[in-house]
């Protein structure tokens, strides 16, 4: 058993916790000092989230102890560790859309009463804002802000909750570069104001950039626990996944072919705290990885749902394959062998509740081979699912088990492997890598490379600007709704977009 110092703010020790069969954290020691950032490093599956919504009162611990500030102590609900300034903010965010900031932040807080002073409960957040570089207005809808400002949110809760120790669950999976950065200097004044963090992450250069110490955690178990300086990027890799994997690797560019999808000045109105699409025009070759790149936004989630048939197209014509489908739904798109791999994998791609066999049929069970009639052919299903289970590594005690009971990394390899099983003419995909560690990176990238070889067109919607160079053939940069800039693979460079993305340089384009 570890021993606590007088600089350890949490200590725990032989933490293990089951799932079943599953071995989720099998007999972890972590120590978590005061003012230090402290990265949790792992592959999906690897146990990270398990052992710090332990932490966060979430879920009890099998067997161990936890020790806060030299005192044991036993976790029962997160309001226990609320109370022991312990908070954490999830990876899907739990904010209500409908209500204000300060709402949200009022919303659970102990301080709440029926004679709730919100003027002071405003100065207290602007004050917390200011300090830590959190400027958020208190009024504004949660509805109306950007992905990165609903994260500031989720942060200034804890802060006015006055918590000590902040758990951050993949805290820059849904930001833009920028967004990233602007966290990272937040979680530093943090951490020199006294508080400890632990931000979750299978983002090697991540904990190059920000953290103080990491620890590695792969199936369950502990396999380093060190400072920033003792490893390098590639041996924290192969601590990680157990094995070395070179994160770059040459793509070989091919001739893309005809024109198989065309947009002629698509419109759509603002909302949900974006910019919409104005007057967008483009095309898409087969055999081409189209890179769309840009900050939350700016039309992303409107030119994916437009094209798929989800949201009408207000203004504008496309066409696939020289066929216009403008005014057709989106089974009648799917049909034409348009696929869609949405963002929000568990509101609009998979049905949380359903087993990994019912949501492989989602989208194709009124056709051949899973559709014969009125009936439904379960056993291609099963088939399907234990397939895409082997190829995609899915870490799962099997086939039956409800999809939200898995990780969120797991959840999206389904998602993926079910829209690419249909070798579609054109795939539309957002941000098909986010929560995915490296090897499961690699493996979707390299199934959409066999894809766009084998001459499916393919537009990769994405904010992660590392993945849009790595594996793209062409970019373009949305801002506010219109395409702001294309270059072709060989021309790209990282400073150049990311700078057209924050709408700065426009010349670069």
């Amino acid at each position: 058993m570890l021993a606590p110092t007088v600089q350890d703010a949490i200590v725990m020790s032989s933490i293990t916790k089951h799932f079943g069969d599953i071995v989720a954290n099998d007999f972890i020691d972590l120590t978590l000092k005061r003012g230090e950032i402290h990265a949790l490093l792992g592959e999906n599956g690897a146990g990270k989230s398990t052992l710090m919504n332990i932490l966060s009162g979430v879920y009890l611990p099998d067997h161990g102890e936890i020790t806060v500030s030299g005192q044991q102590i036993r976790f029962r609900s997160p309001w226990d560790a609320v109370r022991r300034g312990i908070g954490m903010v999830h990876q899907h965010f739990q904010l209500v859309d409908a209500f204000s900031v300060l709402d949200n932040i009022l919303l659970g807080s102990a301080e709440t009463s029926l004679r709730l002073n919100r003027r002071e409960a405003v100065m207290r957040i602007k004050a917390l804002g200011q300090e830590h570089g959190l400027h958020i207005d208190p009024d504004a809808m949660i509805w109306q802000l950007s992905v990165g400002q609903r994260q500031k949110v989720e942060i200034l809760k804890l802060l006015y909750r006055q918590a000590e120790v902040l758990l951050l669950d993949e805290p820059t999976s849904m930001l833009t570069p920028s967004e990233a950065d602007d966290l990272y200097l937040t979680l530093r004044r943090l951490a020199e104001s006294g508080r400890s963090i632990v931000f979750i992450t299978h983002k090697l250069r991540e904990v190059a950039e920000t953290a103080d110490r990491v620890t590695v955690l792969r199936r369950g178990r502990v396999v380093a626990s060190l400072g920033k300086a003792e490893a390098s990027i590639q041996e924290l890799g192969a601590l990680m996944v157990g094995t070395h994997i070179h994160q770059q690797r040459p793509i070989s560019r091919r001739p893309s072919g005809d024109v198989i999808l065309k947009i002629e000045e698509m419109h759509s109105p603002a909302g949900r705290g974006a910019s919409g699409l104005k007057g967008l025009t483009f095309e898409l070759k087969a055999g081409e990885i189209l890179g769309v790149a840009g900050v939350a936004g700016n039309g992303q989630v409107e030119l994916a749902e437009q094209l798929a048939g989800i949201l009408p197209i207000q203004r504008g014509k496309v066409w696939l394959k020289g066929t216009e489908i403008t005014q057709t739904n989106a089974l009648q798109r799917l049909r034409a062998g348009l696929r869609f791999v949405p963002e929000d994998r568990l509101g609009m791609g998979l049905i949380p509740q359903l087993d990994i066999i019912e949501n492989m049929m989602l989208r194709d069970y009124r056709d051949q081979p899973l559709g014969k009639g009125m009936w439904v052919r379960r056993a291609v299903a099963r088939k399907r699912a234990q397939q895409l289970v082997h190829d995609y590594d899915v870490r799962t005690p099997g086939i039956e088990v409800p999809v939200s009971s898995l990780s969120g990394g797991n959840q999206q390899k389904i998602l993926i492997g079910r829209e690419l099983l249909a070798n579609p003419i054109v795939l539309i995909v957002a941000q098909p890598t986010r929560g995915l560690d490296i090897a499961a990176t690699r493996a979707v990238h390299d199934r959409l490379l066999n894809l766009r070889n084998s001459g499916t067109g393919i537009i990769l919607i994405s904010e992660d600007l590392d993945e849009i160079l790595q594996i793209s053939d062409r970019i373009v940069v949305l801002y506010q709704g219109a395409v702001l800039g294309n270059w072709n693979r060989d021309e790209a460079e990282r400073t150049g977009i990311g700078a057209v993305m924050g709408g700065h340089l426009l010349e670069a384009a």
